[in-house]
């Protein structure tokens, strides 16, 4: 389980090729590195992924075939920077919302709006995701945890704050740019507590 707070903007250091996954190496600093262990659980870029192996300042995740084809990792090439964040503890602080790492689908940068204050991005969702997103809710972009301003038709706005932008590799998403989209735990829940009492 994480939070949607991105810790650190890690680096595609490497990608292999074997059989039917892709193997990452993904370089970070040294603070990071520190909390992680063999067979933990890392979001990259919202996608929940395993730590196999831990180098100095990097650590590898296999990416299976499906993986690949549903989410970003599909475009993913080496020196891509990816947004990174460990699985929470019983002491973490939730300052984001609950978020399962498993991307229900991709959404594409529609518009990106640049002001002083704050960056407004308008992204295309997957038709069957949008019952999902609601005004005022959580919604979890490349494994940011963000609120929605507005939703029209299959679109959904986002307004990022300077903080996050600097943050996160939200900052040199382009329009075009393939999105991992998480929607809200609760209200997947709801639905299903829903359809099994009708």
């Amino acid at each position: 389980m994480f939070t949607g707070i991105i810790e650190e903007i890690g680096t595609i250091h490497s990608v292999a090729e074997k059989e039917d996954i892709h193997q990452y190496r993904i370089q970070v600093s040294s603070k990071f590195i520190d909390g992680v262990q063999l067979g933990d659980s890392i979001a990259v870029n919202g996608v929940c992924l395993t730590a196999y192996d831990i180098e100095q300042n990097s650590f590898y995740v296999d990416v299976s075939k499906e993986t690949q084809q549903c989410t970003s990792f599909g475009r993913a090439i080496r020196n891509n920077q990816v947004n990174l964040e460990r699985a929470v503890t019983p002491t973490t602080r939730l300052g984001g919302h609950f978020v399962s790492g498993h991307v229900d689908g991709l959404g594409v940068l529609s518009t990106r709006e640049d002001n002083d204050n704050e960056t407004i991005l308008w992204i295309s969702s997957p038709v069957e995701l949008v019952k999902y997103i609601a005004v005022k809710g959580s919604v979890c972009i490349n494994g940011v945890s963000l609120t929605v301003n507005k939703v029209k038709d299959e679109q959904l706005c986002v307004t990022i704050i300077p903080h996050t932008l600097k943050n996160t590799i939200l900052n040199a998403i382009q329009t075009e740019d393939l999105l991992n989209i998480e929607v809200d735990l609760i209200a997947r829940y709801l639905e299903n507590i829903i359809n099994n009492r009708s």
